[in-house]
């Protein structure tokens, strides 16, 4: 029988709440300190990227993660930094599973992920307009559907003119 905790749609916390601790616990929160390489801001958990974490009976922790896009070029190193992570917190054999299904949402990203990035000067997803994270006006413009990262794009607030990236909705 495997230990399992996984996440729910828009929670960094495993489904079934408030761990007790234990093992599970500690392979879930070595998991999910892990930072997006693109956007140091925020975690894997926060981004809805860590769906599961388990634990095999010989006590091997499994964790599956949902990429952003299918395509993402920071996976390699998500999947490296999260064995490193298993391994200081005990677990030198961590397996890491990829899933592409179902396919991750900028829905599955936590309020903390929200308020991270627009700390960190990047305008969380939203239906309509980005709201400026310098100045809170949603009077934007896109300067290029393209910004640093596959998963931003680059806009101009038209309040305080100031430029800035905008978390694409997926």
């Amino acid at each position: 029988m495997v230990d399992r905790l996984a996440a729910g749609p828009l929670t960094a916390e495993p489904a079934a709440g408030p761990l007790a601790p234990g093992p599970l616990a500690a392979a879930w929160a070595a998991a999910a300190t892990v930072p997006d390489p693109e956007l140091p801001a925020v975690t894997i958990a926060d981004l809805g990227i860590l769906r599961d974490v388990a634990l095999r009976p010989d006590g091997t922790a499994e964790v599956t993660i949902t990429p952003t896009y299918s395509g993402c070029p920071a996976m390699l190193v998500i999947t490296l930094d999260i064995e490193r992570a298993m391994a200081a917190a005990g677990f030198p054999n961590a397996v890491v599973l990829t899933v592409l299904a179902p396919a991750w949402t900028t829905d599955w990203l936590t309020p903390a992920a929200h308020r991270k990035l627009a700390e960190a000067g990047i305008a969380p997803p939203r239906r309509g307009p980005p709201t400026c994270p310098q100045c809170g006006s949603t009077v934007t413009g896109t300067i290029s559907e393209f910004g640093a990262t596959a998963c931003k794009a680059l806009h101009r607030c038209l309040s305080c003119r100031e430029p800035f990236e905008a978390f694409k909705c997926h």
